[in-house]
């Protein structure tokens, strides 16, 4: 039985190579970027407005002074210039500062009046409610880095920066597949002894917000079928994920289906609760990954080892965040304990409240859960105020 660290050694060791590809700006969401992107130009490109008011020169303020109006500079219109030093041009967000002006007083704090705009304050400074061109960045500058992952935030940047096409890793085809006898569609009314499928479904949402679609398959517990749909799959995708059959029980035929098909099996066991069955293997270029059936085990092997891996073959940015233990946990088991937990902030930082549930196997707990902290397995008290990496179920980044 080996532990969580030396499985995520396995992983690290075992990427998928995945090629660079082109995409359009606006398909590029949730992929990794492949090379670093610079500014075009300076960011803003031209010294720009922030209020709507008038723009006049700083040095020519006078309290209850009256400015004649020259006119508009609107947003998106080229820049005019004030002609006289006493006079003001009335300015729009967004909108280039008018030649031969340095301050914008905004509309609050004047009255227009007969084609004039009277002041009531001489509290004002150079350059004051203007965003000077080149302060968020430089033309040249890098923007933006190999390995970031790109969120709607970034690709507001790309359109910025006028990135039309943008050079991401291509994600991988992916196979979700379940397994089980005891499992009917959703939309079927299960008989005493069978349950609805669901965890290829929370797989398949759970890829999607790692910008790959899936397909999904379900296979029954017949050895046959299961060697010829498995045999057929590691010919089409590139990865795997199964939900269920790698344990001990009689029908759990994957781990030996996998040896007859040629499959590598590195992992098969891991010093952790939930999901010490897990399974990782390979053949050539497809991998797999076997979670063990209970919902708990399926989504945190799938977040503490999949997307591990994923980052890994993607080259993408990651980071350990953690959290405090919100309440005292003791667990009498010397293994890695993936504690299920519900995040809140207090004072800017992360707590983690511990959720009580029945096992692995109860996904009605689960549904309260927004991520799991990961405790030691050398210590079996965990004390409130102490802190653990998290992991997160839902989160624009990881």
């Amino acid at each position: 039985m080996i532990s969580v660290h030396e499985a995520k050694e396995i992983l690290s060791t075992n990427p998928l190579s995945l090629p660079d590809t082109s995409l359009p700006f606006q398909k590029s969401l949730h992929h990794t970027l492949a090379t670093d992107v610079f500014a075009d130009r300076d960011a803003p490109p031209f010294h720009r407005v922030t209020m709507d008011g008038i723009a006049i020169q700083a040095a020519s303020l006078k309290a209850n002074k009256r400015y004649p109006i020259e006119g508009i500079q609107a947003a998106g219109q080229p820049q005019r210039s004030l002609s006289n030093s006493n006079h003001c041009l009335e300015v729009m967000t967004g909108a280039m500062l008018p030649k031969n002006t340095d301050c914008v007083i905004p509309y609050e704090k004047i009255r227009l009046l007969d084609g004039m705009a009277e002041v009531d304050s001489a509290q004002y400074s150079p350059y004051q409610n203007v965003h000077l061109q080149g302060t968020d960045a430089k033309k040249g500058d890098r923007i933006l880095e190999k390995g970031n992952w790109i969120h709607a935030g970034k690709l507001s940047v790309l359109a910025s920066l006028g990135h039309a096409q943008v050079s991401v890793r291509q994600l991988p085809r992916v196979l979700v597949c379940a397994t089980g006898d005891e499992l009917v569609p959703v939309e079927q009314p299960p008989l005493p002894h069978q349950i609805r499928s669901s965890n290829v479904y929370m797989l398949e949402s759970a890829l999607k917000d790692l910008g790959i679609n899936a397909k999904t398959a379900h296979l029954a517990d017949e050895r046959q079928e299961l060697k010829e749909g498995i045999e057929k799959a590691l010919k089409e995708y590139q990865v795997l994920l199964f939900s269920g059959a790698v344990s001990k029980g009689k029908f759990d035929f994957l781990p030996e289906v996998f040896r007859e098909l040629g499959v590598d099996t590195l992992i098969h066991g891991v010093n952790q609760k939930p999901g010490k069955p897990f399974l990782f293997g390979r053949k050539g270029d497809c991998f797999v990954f076997g979670f063990p059936g209970n919902p708990a085990s399926t989504l945190v092997c799938f977040h503490t080892y999949f997307k591990t891996w994923l980052s890994n073959s993607l080259q993408r940015d990651t980071e350990t965040p953690s959290a405090i233990l919100a309440d005292e946990v003791v667990f009498n088991r010397p293994v890695t304990y993936h504690l299920l937990v519900k995040t809140t902030i207090r004072e800017g930082k992360i707590w983690a409240v511990p959720i009580k549930n029945s096992g692995s196997g109860d996904w009605v707990h689960l549904s309260e859960a927004d991520a799991f902290l990961s405790l030691p397995a050398d210590a079996t008290v965990f004390k409130k105020n102490e802190v653990f990496p998290i992991t997160y179920f839902h989160k624009d980044n990881f």
